[in-house]
């Protein structure tokens, strides 16, 4: 393994992990494909890529926290790290902003639009006669299902609650690392992964509960569609988040991290305020509203 000083600037060696990626996500991509179009394989093609995506990152990881541990990353590549965490969260701000911009078109232009008066060519004269301007829709319910809207007041408010608790301990922990509180750092953090766990198995819950009981589904028109696809997506990204905090505390167990070289510990903190942040505009827009 290569070392740098801190005069220079490292440079990675080769590795095969970014081969060895690129064969598990197309693995992947051909399960979904074989498994979509109805083929008894195709689940099982689907969980081996991701069998192989999950050794990559396992492998690749470890590399990358024996290069941090070995006291090779100077101030320079530190930097890069936090513009590249920088981007990245960018991304991830502009793939959420799509999926706010298709719930507020619906909402906002194409309900009105169809429900515009009958001198309008394109209204609901030429779609449906009953067609009513009002959110939620799905259209006529002999067409897309009767359904029930899923409430704000109960799982979403609990959930919210437990987000906004786990910035809060994620916050006290990062204070705790930065005075070298390591016992402080272990129980906070414990506390902060706990709580993205607890999350996930409410909106499991509440997941089973819209789809046996309300009848609201991926299918239910514009508003089921837009349901699942933001808070499923946002789901994923807590399940991602609380597995990175999970990483985070078992190295911290084992003494990683000092109080001024601790970046792995503040991009995973970086992560999980965005996913709360995007979880307050899901709950406003998508459950008050």
């Amino acid at each position: 393994m290569a070392h740098a000083s801190q005069d220079s600037y490292y440079i990675p060696h080769g590795s095969h992990w970014p081969f060895v990626g690129t064969i598990g996500l197309f693995t992947i991509m051909v399960g979904a494909s074989i498994w979509l179009n109805g083929a008894d394989v195709g689940p099982v093609i689907f969980a081996l890529g991701f069998a192989v995506l999950f050794v990559m990152l396992f492998g690749w990881f470890g590399t990358v926290i024996r290069e941090s541990e070995s006291g090779i990353y100077n101030n320079d590549v530190d930097r890069s790290f936090r513009m590249g965490m920088g981007w990245f969260i960018f991304s991830e701000v502009m793939f959420f902003g799509c999926f706010f911009g298709a719930l507020f078109y619906a909402r906002g232009i194409s309900i009105p639009w169809l429900g515009g008066d009958s001198n309008n060519f394109f209204t609901n004269a030429l779609l449906w006669k009953d067609f009513t301007a009002i959110w939620p829709s799905n259209g006529p319910a002999a067409i897309g299902g009767a359904y029930e809207t899923m409430g704000a007041w109960g799982i979403p408010a609990l959930n919210t609650a437990l987000l906004l608790t786990s910035g809060v301990t994620l916050t006290i922990a990062h204070h705790a690392i930065q005075a070298g509180h390591r016992k402080t750092l272990n129980i906070f953090l414990a506390l902060t992964f706990i709580l993205g766990f607890i999350f996930m198995g409410f909106q499991a819950y509440e997941y089973i509960h819209a789809y046996s009981e309300l009848n609201l589904k991926l299918s239910t028109g514009i508003y089921g569609t837009t349901f699942y696809m933001l808070t499923g997506f946002h789901g994923l990204h807590v399940t991602l988040g609380a597995i990175m905090l999970l990483v985070v505390w078992l190295r911290c167990l084992r003494g990683h991290f000092k109080e001024d070289h601790h970046f792995a510990f503040e991009a995973v903190a970086w992560y999980w305020h965005f996913v709360d942040v995007v979880w307050l505009f899901l709950f406003i827009f998508v459950y008050w509203l």
